[in-house]
């Protein structure tokens, strides 16, 4: 009998429920973040910002939503996904409707920060929902599934918002969609439940756990979240995901501007253009789930089947960065740039349930958030390093190249500290139990 035939109808709908849910939060996550990138030059225009203040503004977002990763993983562990993702929503969604009517850079810089601090739920949260909902043999392709609606939205982004802001100015473009996060947490808290709040059957309870280590149901202390970093695994995922952030936000924030300085596209035709590789890069996510976890089904550990697709997307991702460096056609700079994003849509749900695979059940959300911090510190720093290279070079070719560079040693760092087993808490708890009995 296969795993999935032990899903119960009721288990199935929540999968369902919660799946359908988080990929909408996450395309307005991304619709969200992109308003700033496709406004770029009626922004800039508009507020009197020249490319390298452009860059700063663009990284704001990032720094505020690398950082409040730290928490984020901690609280969704502790208080569960269904309130810390609804509040996050109703937070980002606030900021993007003030962000609607800024009238310089130091507001616009402070509503980017809420923005960044409210999105930080978002996946830490659908990686949890996968953990807790599903078997450990289909948690890759669910991850993969959540990890598909970064690049939905990215995909729809740049018609769908070039559409709102060339009808109805930047300034409601961003209004609509702070409107549209806002509906998504009303549906969000309405709608899911966690399992730890159900009462489940014992064959549901078997469903979720079979497969697994010993389930820790304690909430997750301060002294185990400092322990995820006494491990060489927590910093392979840290390094590996710098660089594949890197990687994603020099395309995620640049790409219109790419298409246009670089490869003197028009602002219409950008929007075209620029929805390919993120609709392409969908396939990537789903993908590397439906991979990994055939790789659980044929037997390759669950550490491994998720590592090893991690190495080769990465090596994708710099051979197709470097590529779209080098060619001198739009047509072969648009494919290497396509191909570039795909790799790395492979990585993007890989290293979330990588992170499941390795870390505590009591520490999946946190494990997880540390990896999307490395990835948001490398996101964090390249649209302003992007900025400084092409306001100095004129050209986007020195960026693309150090980005290359990058997914090369990220790629070595999943490959050399990543190791095939999970993390072993019993030192800690053995410490904390002999604690308490002298107490």
């Amino acid at each position: 009998m296969s795993i999935s035939s032990l899903a119960t109808r009721r288990i199935i709908k929540s999968q369902r429920t919660a799946l359908s849910i988080l990929i909408a939060s996450g395309i307005v996550n991304y619709l969200d973040r992109a308003t700033l990138s496709v406004a770029n030059p009626l922004i800039r225009e508009d507020l009197g910002l020249n490319v390298a203040q452009m860059g700063i503004l663009l990284s704001a977002f990032l720094w505020a939503y690398a950082f409040s990763q730290l928490p984020a993983g901690a609280l969704v562990d502790r208080v569960g996904p269904r309130w810390l993702l609804g509040i996050g929503l109703m937070v980002w969604s606030g900021a993007q409707i003030v962000a609607g009517t800024v009238s310089n850079i130091g507001q616009f810089a402070i509503a980017r920060v809420f923005l960044g601090m409210g999105e930080s739920p978002q996946f830490t949260s659908g990686v949890r929902v996968v953990r807790d909902w599903f078997n450990v043999r289909e948690r890759a392709f669910g991850i993969g599934l959540v990890n598909t609606s970064p690049f939905i939205g990215q995909a729809i982004a740049p018609p769908l918002l070039t559409a709102m802001m060339l009808g109805f100015g930047w300034r409601w473009m961003f209004i609509v969609m702070g409107g549209a996060g806002m509906a998504v947490a009303v549906v969000w808290v309405a709608l899911f439940r966690e399992p730890r709040k159900l009462a489940l059957e014992p064959e549901e309870r078997a469903y979720l756990t079979e497969g697994d280590p010993p389930q820790v149901t304690a909430p997750i202390t301060f002294a185990q979240w400092r322990h995820l970093f006494a491990f060489r695994s927590t910093w392979g995922l840290i390094g590996g995901c710098f660089g594949l952030g890197y990687c994603t936000w020099l395309y995620g924030t640049w790409l219109p501007g790419y298409l246009e300085i670089e490869r003197h596209m028009s602002i219409r035709a950008t929007g075209y253009v620029a929805s390919i590789p993120f609709a392409l890069a969908v396939l990537g996510a789903a993908g590397g789930g439906l991979l990994a976890d055939r790789l659980v089904r044929r037997g390759v550990s669950p550490v491994n089947s998720r590592k090893v697709p991690l190495v080769f997307g990465m090596i994708g991702v710099a051979v197709f960065t470097i590529g779209a460096a080098e060619v001198s056609s739009n047509t072969m700079a648009v494919t290497c740039v396509t191909l570039a994003m795909v790799s790395g849509a492979v990585c993007s749900g890989l290293y979330w349930a990588l992170a499941s695979a390795i870390a505590p059940s009591n520490c999946t959300a946190s494990a997880g958030s540390l990896a999307n911090f490395g990835s948001y510190i490398g996101g964090a720093i390249t649209p302003a390093v992007t900025g400084v290279i092409v306001q100095t070079t004129g050209s986007f070719k020195a960026a693309l190249l150090l980005g290359g560079g990058i997914a090369l040693v990220s790629a070595l760092s999943y490959l050399l500290l990543v190791k095939n087993e999970s993390m072993d808490f019993s030192g800690l708890n053995a410490k904390v139990a002999t604690r308490a009995a002298a107490e």
